[in-house]
């Protein structure tokens, strides 16, 4: 089989167009699809224990001699049970068999076989319910077993992929052995036969090494060619740095991580290739301040900047702050929204292309064909997992390569991101603004409600305001209480004369917009929502931040959400309401508790929950890893990139490497990128 990448698996033996189908169901379309399915665990059937070292609940292998014949007793209809006697030369073992005729005629009396499941013993002698029976001069080995479908078992699969690798003589290394011997790796074909069909169980872990390792490398060059393709020449080079001047325009003095951020982006501006900075930072770290001065910089020195928002509500508030901020400066300012009156329009469209326009900020329609730019140098997109790769490229494309700034408040282990942002620089802003109070945070159960009513009350009386959040929307999603039906409760039995407001994700957008714009107007006093305000507008008036059901969210998403609160001078308040009795949940509601720091909330939320709980539905748009975990295999992931480093370093268009440029390709093809 030459190139059994795309050879098609319904062509392999035993295999055909109706089987292809149910393999297809797996994701498996060609042999390259088949040899990196890799089995989830094995049973080790070549240590065979006898009843009395056998351990009760676990599964084992046991050799021994069938001494009775099979006796069929129908229990009743569909039910059929089969039962018989072996020995292991010691003890008696009884086994039963379940529905399964074939298994029952093929054994003969005093046959060898060996005998794989859980045993359970008694006085009496051993008992083994259903267990897993084969011939005993065919049996031993350590067996792969498959993630199955109903239609197609691990067997059947295991025999499938047996036939695919006896059809590949060699499979022709990716890697030099500079590289493998370096880094203690097996050879590929090595790693692909024994993944598979391990000679010894030891062989297990040296084949997994080199197949994570051949995993995490490839992504990382992949990011590494994605960064090279995004590291173009500076054409918009800062002559002068205006950090100075901006800094005298701020009502306060930057924190130290503030003004190494803004230190990194001006130089990055002002160096030989085009800045691609992510400026990473909790929420009330003063991401946008980092971004105005990167803007008023570029703007002194005769360019035009953009910033790009994922809500129109977010958008104003940023045009509104940075209106204020440069009230007393010549830079003119624009907001370019969906809901902009077309007339309007029409001039800031005009005063873009002019050049009259030095600071438009916007959402998405920022990005439509007709908005054009006389000479745009720097484009920043707030909260940056909001928006596709694709849309942040189409604002990027309004110019020829101008500087890209993306801001996230989602706090990520520094390991972590060096993956997740791979094709970008990392500041971190990792200290908040002095004066700012740290938020309480209480856990308590649902028999406080009546106390945490009473005290939302007061606050609104003293003329603050509160949100309210819980995970669903339509009622009978399960027995949690629904954002409809708890406004409605909430508005018609708690707080009767007060203004409730409702908001959640299948609301539309302008809906959404207005209720958002009403609740910072001040008109709303207290909002339900679901967990669309995690990234909202800022509502220095909002004190108390109450989450229904606490245990149902990350605890990176509680941190969000309470940073909702705590915008403003007075002392605001997190409640997480849990009724969850599960020691976990306890002890992760406890983190928030006693720590504020975004860093450790993230870290302890991938210890504990794994990276799927940052990125929800694969929001990072990373390619899908086949058999290495981000986590588990952080070790890895260093010395990964630590080699595609040098590698690149030696032999920039990897021309030594063509087989691993093709992983990178298919990988990365299949990705969102």
């Amino acid at each position: 089989m030459e190139d059994y990448n795309e050879f098609n698996i319904q062509y392999i033996k035993g295999v055909g167009e109706k089987r292809a189908r149910l393999f297809n169901k797996l994701g498996i379309y060609s042999v390259a699809d088949l040899i990196h399915f890799y089995p989830r665990k094995y049973q080790d059937w070549n240590n065979c224990e006898t009843v009395i070292t056998a351990p009760e609940g676990e599964n084992v292998a046991i050799k021994a001699t069938m001494i009775t014949p099979v006796k069929e007793n129908l229990i009743r209809k569909g039910l059929t049970l089969y039962k018989c006697n072996f020995s292991d030369g010691e003890t008696v073992i009884h086994v039963t068999i379940f529905n399964n005729k074939y298994l029952a005629k093929a054994l003969r009396t005093f046959d060898e076989y060996i005998l794989f499941g859980k045993i359970e013993k008694s006085f009496t002698g051993a008992f083994m319910s259903s267990p897993q029976i084969e011939k005993a001069e065919t049996a031993q080995g350590i067996h792969p077993i498959y993630s199955a479908t109903e239609n197609l078992n691990s067997k059947a699969i295991a025999k499938v992929v047996k036939a695919a690798l006896d059809k590949v003589e060699y499979f022709e290394d990716t890697l030099d052995s500079e590289i493998r011997d370096k880094y203690n790796l097996c050879s590929l074909d090595f790693a692909i036969r024994q993944i598979h069909f391990p000679s010894e169980i030891k062989n297990i872990e040296i084949a997994r090494h080199r197949l994570i390792f051949e995993e995490l490398l490839t992504l990382q060059l992949g990011l590494f060619k994605l960064r090279d393709k995004k590291d173009t020449k500076n054409n918009f080079v800062l002559e002068k740095d205006y950090t100075n001047e901006f800094l005298s325009l701020l009502p306060f003095s930057p924190t130290s991580a503030q003004s190494r951020a803004i230190g990194d982006c001006i130089r990055d501006m002002q160096g030989i290739k085009t800045m691609n900075r992510l400026i990473q930072g909790d929420v009330g770290s003063g991401k946008t301040a980092v971004a105005a001065a990167a803007m008023f910089t570029a703007i002194k020195n005769g360019y035009q900047t953009a910033m790009m928002a994922p809500t129109e509500i977010l958008a104003t508030q940023h045009f509104e702050s940075f209106s204020k901020l440069f009230e007393n400066t010549d830079i003119k300012i624009a907001l370019l929204t969906g809901s902009t009156k077309a007339k309007e329009k029409r001039e800031i469209k005009e005063a873009l292309m002019t050049g009259e326009t030095d600071l438009i900020v916007g959402t998405h329609a920022l990005i439509q064909n007709d908005v054009e730019f006389k000479n745009l140098a720097l484009v920043v997109t707030d909260e940056q997992h909001r928006f596709g790769v694709e849309q942040r490229a189409s604002l990027a494309m309004k110019s020829a390569s101008p500087h890209l700034m993306v801001m996230s408040a989602t706090p990520i282990p520094r390991t972590l991101g060096l993956i997740i942002y791979g094709d970008l620089d990392i500041s971190v802003l990792d200290e908040l603004p002095a004066g700012r109070k740290k938020i309480r945070t209480d856990v308590v159960d649902s028999s406080y409600h009546k106390r945490i009513y009473n005290f939302i009350k007061k606050a609104v009386d003293e003329g603050h305001q509160a949100y309210i959040v819980c995970p669903l929307v339509e009622e009978g999603e399960s027995d949690l209480i629904s954002a409809k039906e708890y406004a409605d409760e909430l508005s018609s039995k708690h707080f009767e004369g007060y203004n409730l407001g409702l908001l959640h994700g299948k609301m539309k957008a302008k809906d959404k917009d207005r209720v958002m714009s009403a609740f910072a107007e001040k008109e709303i006093d207290i909002l339900v929502s679901t967990t669309v305000i995690e990234v909202g507008v800022d509502v220095p008036n909002a004190t108390i931040m109450l989450i229904e059901n606490a245990e149902r969210f990350g605890l990176s998403q509680l941190h969000q959400l309470r940073g909702r609160v705590g915008r403003g001078s007075e002392q605001s308040y997190c409640i997480l309401v849990s009724d969850s009795k599960a020691p976990a949940s306890s002890e992760r509601l406890n983190v928030m508790k006693q720590t504020s720091d975004g860093f450790k909330i993230a870290d302890y939320d991938l210890k504990t929950r794994g990276p799927g709980d940052f990125f929800g539905k694969r929001q990072h748009g990373l390619p899908n890893l086949v058999i290495a975990d981000m986590l588990e295999d952080m070790d890895t992931l260093t010395e990964c990139q630590e080699c595609a480093k040098q590698m690149i370093k030696e032999d920039e268009k990897l021309d030594k490497y063509p087989l691993l440029c093709n992983q990178i390709s298919d990988m990365f093809r299949k990705s969102e990128y």
